[in-house]
């Protein structure tokens, strides 16, 4: 499992299944599971791990079948983004044949942490250009989908400061996170991912 832990104040935006939505986190883990995986208690299975770390507190847990050991890191002025990308099922997100069709193994998460606050529109815009980072970079890379059926992200942030009222891709920060968030999913989606 990947593990990412906060000693300050940290405010998270996330799509995980786990601790989605926006709030106060001391901690993320992206838990490896085998492609066969089952459960449906995720908040339980996230404990699970959790306690076995030893980590209390609030936290934001999102489940992959990806090798972990392929996770790519990219780090741009200031911006660091880790990213777990599998690819094997690609899917398009408007595509009508597709709706109630059960999800299969194939999934990018992402975890991009930024280092200055956030204000809540903000942080949906970080999301929201980071989603539009990973698709470039699939197109780049010609997997036909805008990602899977399970992605999941985290945007995490510092509490504290003077919160940055924009993070769209022209905006100072959102730039930065297009850029990494492009170069961690192009680097982890080579051909046969």
């Amino acid at each position: 499992m990947l593990v990412w832990r906060w000693d300050t104040p940290t405010a998270v935006l996330s799509s995980a299944p786990v601790g989605g939505g926006l709030g106060e986190i001391e901690w993320v883990l992206n838990v490896g599971v085998p492609s066969d995986y089952d459960r449906t208690d995720l908040s339980e299975h996230a404990r699970e791990v959790a306690a076995a770390l030893g980590m209390g507190g609030a936290g934001v847990a999102m489940f992959t079948a990806v090798d972990l050991g392929r996770r790519q890191r990219c780090e741009f002025e200031g911006v660091a983004v880790d990213a777990t990308v599998g690819i094997s099922h690609p899917t398009w997100a408007a595509d009508p044949s597709a709706a109630g069709v059960p999800a299969v193994p194939g999934t990018i998460n992402l975890v991009v942490q930024v280092p200055v606050a956030l204000d809540p529109g903000a942080a949906v815009n970080a999301a929201i250009t980071a989603t539009e980072a990973k698709v470039q970079a699939l197109a780049a890379r010609g997997v036909p989908g805008t990602g899977t059926a399970t992605d999941a992200i985290a945007v995490a942030w510092p509490c504290e400061g003077a919160p940055e009222r924009f993070a769209g891709p022209r905006s100072r920060w959102g730039a930065r996170i297009a850029q990494a968030v492009y170069r961690a999913v192009w680097a982890g989606a080579e051909p046969g991912a």
